[in-house]
């Protein structure tokens, strides 16, 4: 039993740092025993025990680990691809994105053949974080049950529909869905409210996006079990006055009792403009997540790259797919969206960090462990400077990033 072998392990007191809690930053101490936030009163008063190492953190924050729940490969990797190696690239990023602060992920693949989702789904295992990299926390299927006026840049060639039995056809193009976290479609598909149904009572969270829909339809989604909208604004009919479409969730009075919508924000400063940034944010900043929607481009530069069956061009900070003016995702790491998104919209720095953490962690049903300092939470968290600039990640108490020195 974990309790055990925990009240042996070396309790961590990490000093001289601000506390993301519940929404405010507290000058408080962080303690940690056995990879979980400890209650340091209980240690005093029932156990009569103080920390076996202190760590100054120079008057650092300390918030929850980034979660990114939309991240399509990076640093030459495209989890879209067949390759024989998928789990030593899905790794490889895991490893990368520690710098940017991100603890949790959910590998994405964008519309595919069903032969890629049946070789590259069985190679991502849901596994924990540590000093090999972020932890898996499930993949994210985006298309190819999508809308082809709303596409994007999925290739029109691999798009699907649902037949008579809808969830048959789930099953048929993505193969055993043990290890999917989120499943991205458009909910004006005829049998759609089925499949949602079916994916939601397996603890898959469906999210609408890439769609067509009205208001109506996307509200008979969410009382089916959808409770996520995929880039917000981006591959979706533009608001209107008299049908908002799905934008129109984030103030739906037509939503079940207790349950509120979350939705996906790129703000990479392309995909957005701020003043959209503002709205969505002001009007409904509880269901904010950021997502970088990273393309395997992320870290490479200018030039060609992949994005599954498409190839991409960026230049700059943008990414196309290759010989058009179609945005394909961004090449923007988490933790610059958090300072974009920070500066956009003038929000305060707990807002702009709850985004990135504590909102997704409250998406996937996983707050109790992640995107919280809470007592008893997963001790992931980052070190961050006044600029909102990593300074360090830890993943389970332990150190798996850092930066360099100043003058190294």
């Amino acid at each position: 039993m974990r309790g055990g072998r925990d009240a042996a392990a070396p309790v961590l007191r990490f000093t001289n740092c601000r506390l993301l809690r519940g929404p405010r930053l507290l000058r408080e101490d962080l303690w940690v025993r056995g990879g979980r936030i400890l209650d340091p009163e209980k240690l005093f008063f029932e156990e009569r025990r103080v920390a076996d190492e202190l760590r100054d953190c120079g008057g650092c924050i300390l918030a929850p680990g980034f979660i990114d729940v939309q991240i399509n490969g990076g640093f030459g990797v495209d989890f879209s691809q067949a390759a024989e190696n998928v789990g030593a690239g899905v790794a490889l990023v895991a490893r990368k994105i520690l710098s940017h602060g991100v603890t949790s992920f959910c590998p994405t693949l964008v519309t595919s053949p069903p032969e890629v989702y049946h070789k590259v789904l069985p190679q991502i295992p849901v596994k924990s974080g540590g000093p090999h990299g972020a932890g898996v926390l499930g993949v994210h299927l985006e298309g190819p049950f999508i809308s082809r006026e709303k596409r994007g840049a999925h290739p029109e060639a691999h798009l699907r529909s649902f037949g008579t039995n809808a969830f048959r056809d789930v099953l048929a193009a993505y193969g055993p869905l043990d290890n999917v976290r989120i499943v991205t479609l458009a909910p004006e598909l005829g049998g759609s409210r089925e499949v949602i149904r079916e994916l939601t009572a397996r603890g898959i969270c469906v999210s609408l996006g890439h769609s067509v829909a009205d208001l109506r339809v996307a509200e008979a989604a969410v009382q089916s079990g959808a409770g996520f909208i995929t880039h917000l604004f981006n591959a979706m009919l533009p608001f209107h006055h008299r049908d908002p479409g799905i934008v129109g969730l984030l103030t739906s009075d037509q939503l079940p009792p207790g349950r509120h919508i979350f939705y996906g924000m790129i703000a990479d400063g392309i995909h957005t403009n701020p003043a959209a940034l503002r709205i969505a944010h002001r009007a409904h900043p509880r269901g904010l997540v950021l997502v970088t929607d990273a393309t395997p481009a992320l870290g490479l530069g200018n030039g060609r790259h992949t994005l599954g069956q498409q190839e991409v061009e960026v230049d700059g900070l943008t990414a196309y797919v290759a010989g058009t003016t179609t945005l394909c995702g961004s090449i923007t790491p988490m933790d610059v969206c958090v300072r974009h998104f920070l500066q956009a919209t003038g929000c305060s720095v707990e807002s702009a960090l709850e985004a990135a953490s504590l909102h997704p962690a409250q998406l996937l049903g996983l707050e109790k462990l992640k995107g919280t300092l809470d007592f008893g939470a997963d001790a992931d968290f980052v070190m961050l400077d006044d600029a909102l600039r990593v300074r360090a990640t830890y993943i389970a108490g332990e150190l798996v990033w850092q930066a360099e020195a100043a003058g190294q």
